[in-house]
């Protein structure tokens, strides 16, 4: 949930979070450079609102990218100015709109790409672990160094770390606070995939966007609903979700339509539906 020394709060009036469209896509844009892109109690209650309203554009829209400004930090944690002054129960609302933000992303039923060029540090990990899938830079740090302040992750990072990397690996990172550079990231299984440069990196991502886009919406929505459902769940729980899910999919036009058009050898006509 840390770590910038970021003067500015966010909430001074002026928007943090913007979304662009790009055809189908949307980018969802966190806009503090001069903070690193620190995470305020309104910055997080911005990500929430543009990714709640991001919900009601789907199947329309068929991914979104999540970047940081300013080319130095993707976000390089909460805002430590601003909170210094919480009181604990404070605190503890700051760490639930942080969950929230996070969950938000998380239910979007269309994928997210988190596109990390430079820190993604506490929050901004945790941010990032939100997003179905972390891209970055050859150049990108990462970590969650709030026991450096005696803190502990609070917008899901021992939640959603353990999940990426395995237990035993999170444990260590969160214990340490030690940050991590690109090569253990994808190692580890943090990153998915690595580019030298920003706008590689945003050209990977948004191809993955359209690779996907090729699928049905309805069927990519499920598989994301049943794979968030699932984590850490044991076997039989899991399974159960599965069979749920798969039956739900069974119900829609687009299956109907992606098999029809398996039979008939053409390209599918995804609805959404």
């Amino acid at each position: 949930m840390t770590m910038s020394d970021a003067a500015a709060t966010g909430g001074d009036g002026e928007r943090a979070v913007r979304v662009e469209r790009d055809a189908n896509v949307a980018i969802v844009v966190i806009d503090r450079p001069a903070a690193l892109n620190a995470l305020s109690a309104s910055v997080l209650e911005e990500l929430e609102a543009a990714f709640t309203a991001l919900a009601d554009e789907v199947p329309e829209i068929r991914g979104v990218l999540l970047v940081g400004e300013g080319g130095r930090a993707f976000v390089a944690g909460a805002d430590i100015r601003a909170m210094t002054a919480l009181t604990p129960e404070e605190a503890a609302e700051l760490s639930r709109r942080g969950h929230r933000a996070a969950a938000a992303i998380e239910a979007l039923p269309a994928p997210v790409i988190a596109c990390v060029d430079g820190y993604a540090l506490g929050g901004g990990l945790e941010m990032a672990l939100a997003c179905d899938l972390i891209y970055a830079t050859d150049a990108s740090t990462f970590g969650q160094p709030e026991v450096k302040l005696g803190l502990i992750p609070g917008f899901g990072g021992t939640v959603r770390l353990p999940r990426a990397v395995g237990l035993a690996r999170a444990k260590e990172l969160i214990y340490s606070g030690r940050r991590i550079g690109i090569d253990e990231a994808l190692d580890s299984g943090l990153v998915a995939r690595s580019f030298a440069d920003r706008a590689a990196l945003l050209d990977g991502a948004r191809a993955t966007i359209d690779l996907i886009a090729t699928n049905s919406p309805t069927a990519v929505g499920i598989a994301k609903r049943v794979l968030v459902e699932a984590a850490g769940q044991p076997t039989e729980v899991a399974s159960d979700l599965e069979v749920g899910a798969f039956e739900d999919a069974f119900r829609t036009d687009d299956m109907r339509e992606g098999v029809a058009a398996f039979l008939e050898k053409r390209e599918p006509r995804f609805g959404g539906a």
